[in-house]
Order: structure tokens, then sequence, then C-alpha cells
């Protein structure tokens, strides 16, 4: 396993992340221990979860998936072993505390001692912000169309209470979820004017299916030491190729939430099975090619899995030690040409 630097914070951190957001819903509490466990040794160091999971988010599940967490580090007393990671959520939920879930001081606040109680430690190393607090384009949106109606809360409030909580010693590092250009070098000037605590990653979608992080941000990340962790490298599955012809597995997450569409647009189903092929012909398990080309990239900090089997998991965190040949960036490149970013 490789390690990387997580910005300037001087932790580094395991360069595939065990992401969560199934356990509660389709894992488990003995199965999220199991895959703890076999991530942390298998080199693993990095955990990543969020107060809103399990997904698909709802009342009876929100924060099950942390306190999953904080029985595992009770029960192995392993929490000088990981870096731990969670999110507070933007608005959107009316099961979320008072109704009105923000990212102001009061919610933040509150989201951060629940956390903590949940995963039965006194500090979390990266507290996230999982979307902004503003109207953007975010969540398979491309353009950005501004709401004159918008309630946005000022990203000064936000940071100022984040630092407060960092002097606390309740969270160490902060970092960003679903962000833009903008949102990331604003909380950046903040910091830097206000000597608050500086962004050390941002977490976006990225994957062969989505590469719109390199339009704008992978400048910024690079610059500003501000990594890419990276959610859905696998497309929601969808890059395995499990999902080919129509094919609905048996407990798989697209067949028990035929809801989620984001991966099954028109140029998503043309571009899979052309990555699919590409991976079989060289002798590559398509779901390790897909990691291991982000794994790759030059702005990436870590790649989040997320696994229901360990068969699933094994073959992940397995893809860290996967080199990709020139020839099969060079069709990458191809398929990525023809057709660029099918499921934003």
């Amino acid at each position: 396993m490789d390690y990387r630097p997580l910005g300037r914070t001087g932790l580094d951190v395991s360069a595939i992340c065990l992401g969560t957001m199934t356990w509660g819903k389709q894992n488990t509490e003995a199965e999220a221990h199991a895959q703890l466990d076999y991530a942390l040794d298998h080199g693993i160091t990095f955990i990543d979860t969020a107060e809103m999971y399990a997904i698909p988010p709802s009342a009876e599940t929100y924060g099950t998936t942390e306190t999953y967490i904080g029985t595992w580090l009770k029960a192995r007393g392993t929490r000088d072993r990981v870096i731990l990671a969670t999110k507070v959520v933007g608005p959107g939920f009316d099961f979320v505390r008072d109704g009105d879930p923000r990212l102001d001081r009061k919610n933040i606040v509150q989201a951060v001692d629940d956390s903590l109680r949940r995963l039965r430690t006194d500090h979390i190393d990266l507290y996230q912000l999982h979307w902004p607090d503003r109207s953007t384009n975010m969540f398979g949106r491309l353009g950005f169309r501004l709401n004159p109606a918008e309630r946005m809360t000022d990203p000064a409030e936000t940071l100022a209470v984040l630092d407060e909580l960092v002097r606390s010693g309740k969270i160490r590092h902060v970092g960003l979820s679903n962000e833009t250009p903008w949102g990331l070098m604003r909380f950046l000037h903040l910091a830097e004017t206000r000597g608050w605590p500086r962004m050390a990653s941002i977490q976006n979608p990225y994957s062969l299916l989505n590469r719109t992080f390199e339009v704008g941000l992978a400048e910024c990340a690079i610059r500003e030491d501000c990594g890419l962790l990276a959610y859905a490298p696998l497309g929601a599955g969808t890059l395995t190729g499990k999902y080919l012809d129509g094919a609905r597995p048996p407990g798989a997450r697209m067949t028990l939430f035929p809801g989620m569409t984001r991966y099954a647009t028109g140029p998503g189903l043309r571009a899979i099975p052309r990555y699919v092929d590409i991976a079989r012909r060289h002798g590559l398990d398509p779901a390790q090619m897909a990691i291991a080309f982000c794994l790759g990239r030059p702005f990436m900090t870590s790649v989040i899995i997320g696994a229901t089997t360990m068969d699933q998991l094994a073959a992940d965190i397995a893809a860290a030690g996967v080199a990709l040949p020139e020839p099969v960036l060079e069709e990458i490149e191809a398929v990525h040409t023809e057709i660029p970013n099918p499921c934003p």
C-alpha cells in the first residue's frame, strides 16, 4: 500500500480509503467489522464515513454507519491506528436535527458532538462539509444557474466554527466534499487571511465515467496541496461490468435501488462496455483497472472504495498494486475523447 500526504496536515493516508456508506443498509454491523478488520490488516489506515450514512439516506438509518465504526473502534482498540474522516450534511433533509440542517455554527457544533458520540472517540481526524450550503452545480449537474432565492450560510461563519472545534481538539483537520473551484478557493482565501484551518482535501466524484474534476479543480488541487479524495471510482459498480446488457445481479446496488440512475445514462451505457472491454483484452480485472487509473492521477490523495462482499473488498484493495501499461492508458484516453464525462 502506498501512503500519501493529506494536504499540509503532516498526516499520511493510505492511497486507498475504506468507504462505508453501505453499512446499515446493505451490510450488517458484523459485516462492517469484518471489512474494517480486513482493510486494516491489508494496509488501509484511512476510513471515510458521514453522519448521513447509510445511503440511500433515511431517518431510520441516519447515523448508523458511524455507530458501527464506533463499536468496532471500542471492540478492537484500534483508534490510534486509523485516520478517521466523517462529514456534516448540508441543507436538504428534514429528518436531520431541527429539520433545517445548514453549515452554520449551531448545526456544526451539534453535528460534531453527535458524530463523536456515535464514533466513540474524542476527536475526528478529518471533518468534511458534505456538500455546499448554497445553490451550485453538484450531484450530476454540469451547468451553473444561480438561485436568486438561495439561502447561503456565509463560508466565513462555517470556517470560524470549524476553527473553534479545531482549537478545542474535537477535530484535527477540515476538508470539503462535492465542491467547486469557487468554493475551494473561497475557503482557502479565508484560511490564509484570517488564520483559520486550511482545507486539507476535497472529496468529489471521479472515475473513468466522470473526469470533470480535471477541468477546473485539478489545478487547484495540485497548486494548493488540497488533493482529491475520489468517491465512486467504479461508477456505482457499473465499471465492474456486472450490469452489462441490462443485467441486475441479486443484491447489487442498482438492483436494490433502481432509482439510482446517475450511471445509467445513454452515453454511459455506451462508454461502460468500452472500458470493460479494454480491461478484459489486456488481462485486467475491470474494477482494478478503474481504480488503478484513478490512483495514477497527479492530483489524487486517496481513492475511496466501497464493497458489500469480502471478495469485492479484496479485489478493490489489490488494485493498489496494479500499474496500467501505456497501451491501456492510450485506449482509455481514446474512449474518453470520444465519450467525455458521460456520467457527471
